[in-house]
């Protein structure tokens, strides 16, 4: 997978903040679920690892410094295939869905 997210790490946090800037998106059960990663190279290397063995189907990684979302290579493919309508409605989508979970993992701490 081509690396089109940034590597720094998100800076200005207090002292031993352990922040994860990338999630890793996936289905489970037919339910979105993440983790979350501090460097692209874990997550990247965590959603490669994903399988329908596990059960896990990987959808891709997020951002949360630049709010980007890169998609993993098979649904890249219909991505890039949709409509520039489509492909925004998509990405908003995925956007969205992994910021809610982020945030309710953050509430939970």
């Amino acid at each position: 997978m081509k690396n089109s997210l940034p590597e720094q790490p998100i800076t200005n946090l207090p002292q031993g903040t352990d922040i994860k800037r990338y999630s890793v998106l996936y289905l489970l059960q037919e339910q979105y679920c993440h983790t979350g990663c501090i460097t692209y190279l874990q997550a990247q290397a965590l959603l490669e690892g994903m399988s329908a063995e596990t059960g896990q189907t990987p959808v891709g990684i997020y951002d949360a410094k630049t709010e980007l979302f890169e998609w993993e290579p098979d649904r890249k493919l219909l991505y890039n295939q949709a409509s520039i309508g489509e492909q925004g409605k998509r990405a908003e989508e995925m956007i969205r869905i992994v910021q809610e979970l982020r945030l309710h993992d953050s509430n939970n701490q």
